[in-house]
């Protein structure tokens, strides 16, 4: 394989792609069939097709931007990347991260106007995640600033292809995600500790050490998945969606997990980051699932 497109694959990070492809056409089947339509046409598949793609897109572009943006802080900690090994240049990964986020926002129009509002939501909050004002440098905001749109506004923006996402399901879901992501989007910290520390990001791991910012991300995490109980209680959500609150057992590996920082070498991250993102993973599609099936 060309050298060039071997390091655009690398800098993409195509792993991470998998969770908003599939996770988002899940999500709007769900929302067809939750509006009691169970017939797929060829044009149901060409609206979530596309919607789907802008998911990807995004995620690209936003693991993109990043990597641009954080090209010193990887020198120190993960030299092996493109942009640190020199085989991609920056001004290269600004412009191939400007070409996904247009195309995102372009493809979003041939849905609806809501769901392009979403995409160019969601776009905000993933580049000044990295770009001025870097929200990415300020302690506890830049953990909601990626769990906003990761789980919030993902979720919301998938439901809002067939269904209206301002409906009591779609954003407590949403909400259960948010706080989930809170918390362990910390476990992507955990092997830059230094290199952030050392460019002036504050991140949990660095401010407070390992074990603190473990038991903060356990908290959060399990607490996402026991509001589902309230949530059920006060007639929000189906009794149906109560075996999700079993995620909670994944939380805890996740915290077991982090207090014993391991290399994931197929994935690059740690093993808790890995296992975070699988839960996440589950979780969307278990959701996805158990609503279509008692829709």
């Amino acid at each position: 394989m060309n050298t060039k497109l071997h390091a655009y694959i690398e800098l993409i990070r195509p792993f991470t792609l998998l969770a908003p492809l599939i996770v988002s056409s899940s999500v709007m089947i769900a929302s067809l069939i939750s509006q009691g339509n169970t017939t797929f046409t060829l044009s149901t598949l060409l609206t979530i097709l596309p919607a789907s793609i802008c998911f990807v897109l995004l995620n690209g572009a936003s693991n993109i931007l990043n990597q641009a943006t954080d090209h010193t802080e990887d020198a120190l900690s993960k030299p092996y990347r493109p942009l640190p090994k020199g085989d991609i240049l920056q001004k290269e990964a600004y412009n191939l991260s400007l070409l996904l986020y247009s195309l995102a926002i372009l493809l979003s129009l041939t849905i609806h106007i809501l769901f392009s509002f979403f995409i160019l939501l969601i776009s905000f909050f993933s580049i000044t995640y990295s770009l001025p004002p870097r929200i990415k440098q300020i302690l506890f905001i830049n953990q909601l600033w990626v769990s906003i749109p990761r789980g919030l506004l993902g979720i919301l923006a998938s439901w809002s292809v067939f269904g209206d996402p301002f409906q009591p399901l779609p954003l407590s879901i949403g909400t259960i995600a948010l706080i989930f992501l809170f918390g362990g989007t910390a476990t992507k910290d955990m092997l830059d500790s230094e290199a952030d520390k050392h460019a002036g990001t504050k991140t949990l791991i660095n401010t407070y050490g390992i074990k603190k910012t473990a038991l903060i991300s356990y908290i959060f995490m399990t607490t996402a998945f026991i509001l589902i109980i309230p949530l059920i209680l006060l007639d929000i959500l189906n009794p149906s969606l109560l075996p999700l609150t079993l995620l909670t057992i994944l939380c805890f590996i996740i915290f077991w997990q982090m207090t014993n920082t391991q290399k994931n070498k197929k994935y690059e991250n740690t093993t808790a980051w890995t296992l975070m993102y699988t839960t996440y993973f589950i979780y969307a599609l278990s959701f996805a699932f158990i609503t279509i099936m008692f829709s």
